[in-house]
């Protein structure tokens, strides 16, 4: 028995500060995204309470005619515009030092280890109380699920989906991509990583 996770990372989102909507490319990568979810039994779809998340999450709901409820331990780990009059530059600084530090605190949000423990926690749990054998969307974010895996995989077994993943942990995981992972004997296997091929073609 195991219970499969889709880490489906949000649609393509507005270049804008705060809790912004997905573009109208972003639809249509949500929608590519949910017709290939639609050949999968999902059982659940969870989503970050973020507006791009849940509008990529309303699309996957659509296709699965399967209820969308939130979790705030799949948000990202910072916001761009949860702290008053920052810049734009001035996060990117703050995110990079999280990234490179995971203990990093910054001065709002999480650290990097923080960010990954929740979403780790939220994953035990769901295969603590869903029932064997589900298939679970979660539909968060790029940072959050690169904390997960850099806080719950040891580096060699990350290198064999890019040969330096710990560097370069912020460039690998587009919009929309899926990243599937397997539960089952008490240990978790990265079946898939960011994949992107339901979006070519």
């Amino acid at each position: 028995m195991k219970t499969t996770f889709f880490l489906v990372r949000h649609a393509l989102k507005e270049k804008c500060i705060g809790d912004v909507p997905i573009t109208s490319e972003g639809v249509v990568q949500a929608k590519s995204t949910a017709l290939h979810l639609a050949n999968v039994p999902v059982t659940k779809i969870i989503t970050s309470p973020l507006q791009r998340a849940i509008d990529t999450a309303a699309h996957i709901a659509l296709q699965t005619n399967i209820t969308v409820t939130e979790n705030s331990r799949l948000r990202e780990r910072a916001n761009w515009g949860d702290l008053p009059e920052q810049t734009f530059e001035e996060f990117i600084a703050m995110w990079d030092r999280c990234t490179s530090d995971p203990d990093y605190l910054p001065s709002v949000g999480d650290s990097s280890k923080q960010a990954g423990e929740r979403l780790a926690f939220l994953i035990t749990e769901l295969t603590s109380v869903e029932p064997p054998d589900s298939y679970i969307v979660l539909v968060t974010h790029g940072g959050l699920i690169t904390d997960f895996l850099v806080n719950t995989f040891p580096e060699h077994e990350l290198n064999v989906w890019h040969p330096d993943f710990i560097a370069m942990q912020s460039q690998l995981i587009p919009e929309c991509s899926i990243t599937t992972l397997i539960y089952g004997n008490g240990k978790y296997t990265i079946q898939d990583f960011a994949s992107i091929s339901h979006l070519e073609g």
